[in-house]
C-alpha cells in the first residue's frame, strides 16, 4: 500500500512488503517468447508501464510500438495474428476498453482472432482519477462474445496465466498487475487453468469469492477471523469468463452466507456473476458485496483511495463478522 496522502508519479511502483517479482508477465512472456518465434510483443507507447519491456529487450526486432493509438493496437495485433503470430498487445484497461472496445469486439473476437489483450492500471490500482483507472472492465469485457476474461491475483497467477494464455488459440483480456508484484499463491500447489476457480481455503461458517489482488485480502481476513473461531473458507475466481458456476454453487451450497470481494464496481463483474449463479442455481443465501460504488473515483493515493471504498482485509473481516454474528 502507497504513503498515506502520497500520490505517485505515473509509472512508479508501490512498496511491496514480503516476497515479490518484479514484472511477472514480463518475465513469463520472455520465457514464452525463447520457445515460441510465432510470439510477438505490442505496446501503445506504454512499454515501460506494462512490464512488456523485458519482451522488448529480449526481441527487439518482434516487438511494435504503434504510438499512442490503441484502437491501432488492437487492429494491428488482429492484422498479426491472422498472419500466423501470436501478439500480446499492452495498454492500459481504460484506453483498451474505452476507447478501443470496438476493434476488441469485431476486429478480435467477432473474428476469432488469437490476441492477448494486457491491461495495466485495473480498478483502484492508480491514483490518476477516473480517466486512469479501470473501474468497469469487467463489465465491459465479459459482454463480448467469445472473449476470454481474466483478473490475476498475484506475481504466481500471472506467469501461470500468461502461459496459459498463449496456448489458448482465441481473443483473450487480462488485467495485469505490474512492476513489484506480490507473492500470495504457492507456485508448487496452484495452477491455473482456464474457467477454473480454484478453493484455496476450507471453512463452513461463511463464504469469501474473490477475484484479482483482492482473493489475498480475502485470505488475510479468513485468517484473522479464524483466529476467533470462524472458519471463512476461501474461493479464488482468477477468470471472469469463462465462469466457474459449478464451483460456487457448491461453495454456497455448504455456508450461510456469501460475500464477494473485486477491485471493480459491484454491478456487472464477480458480484454480478455469483448473484447470476445463485439465482439459476435457486439457491437463497444471504450476498454480500465488497468493491467499488457506481461512480469515478476521485484522484489521490492508492492506499488512501483503497481504505476509502473498502478494499481491504479489515472492510472484509468487519463483514465476515457481521454476517456471522
Amino acid at each position: 500500500m502507497s504513503e498515506p496522502g502520497r500520490t505517485l508519479a505515473m509509472g512508479e511502483a508501490e512498496r511491496v512488503a514480503g516476497h515479490s517479482v518484479d514484472a511477472p508477465f514480463g518475465r513469463a512472456l520472455v520465457e514464452l517468447g525463447h520457445a515460441r518465434p510465432d510470439i510477438v510483443g505490442l505496446t501503445a507507447d506504454l512499454g515501460k508501464y506494462t512490464d512488456i519491456h523485458p519482451f522488448r529487450d529480449a526481441f527487439p526486432e518482434r516487438f511494435f510500438n504503434v504510438g499512442m493509438a490503441e484502437q491501432n493496437l488492437v487492429a494491428v495485433s488482429a492484422g498479426l495474428a491472422r498472419a500466423g503470430k501470436t501478439p500480446f498487445c499492452t495498454t492500459y484497461g481504460v484506453f483498451a476498453t474505452r476507447r478501443a472496445y470496438d476493434y476488441i469486439a469485431i476486429a478480435c473476437a467477432h473474428s476469432r482472432v488469437n490476441v492477448k489483450i494486457i491491461a495495466g492500471l485495473p480498478g483502484l490500482t492508480t491514483g490518476y482519477g477516473g480517466t486512469h483507472q479501470a473501474i468497469e472492465d469487467l463489465a465491459l469485457m465479459r459482454m463480448v462474445p467469445g472473449l476470454v476474461v481474466i483478473d490475476p491475483c498475484d506475481a504466481t497467477d500471472i506467469m501461470q496465466a500468461t502461459h496459459a494464455i498463449a496456448a489458448y488459440d482465441g481473443p483473450v483480456y487480462m488485467r495485469l498487475l505490474r512492476a513489484s508484484v506480490p507473492v500470495i499463491l504457492d507456485a508448487a500447489q496452484y495452477r491455473f487453468a482456464i474457467g477454473e476457480a480454484r478453493r484455496l481455503r476450507q471453512g463452513g461458517d461463511v463464504a469469501l469469492i474473490g477475484t484479482g489482488f483482492m482473493t489475498g485480502r480475502a485470505l488475510q481476513a479468513a485468517e484473522a477471523v479464524g483466529r476467533d473461531g470462524i472458519a471463512a473458507a476461501v474461493l479464488h475466481v482468477p477468470t471472469l469468463k469463462p465462469f466457474d458456476a459449478d464451483a460456487v454453487a457448491e461453495l454456497a451450497s455448504q455456508v450461510r452466507c456469501v460475500i464477494t470481494v473485486e477491485n471493480h464496481v459491484v454491478t456487472g463483474g464477480l458480484a454480478s456473476l455469483v448473484a447470476e449463479t445463485l439465482f439459476e442455481r435457486g439457491m437463497t443465501r444471504p450476498l454480500v458485496r465488497i468493491g467499488l460504488p457506481d461512480r469515478f473515483i476521485e484522484c489521490g493515493s492508492v492506499g488512501f483511495l483503497q481504505e476509502k471504498y473498502g478494499l481491504t482485509a479489515e472492510r472484509i473481516e468487519q463483514a465476515i463478522r457481521a454476517a456471522c454474528g
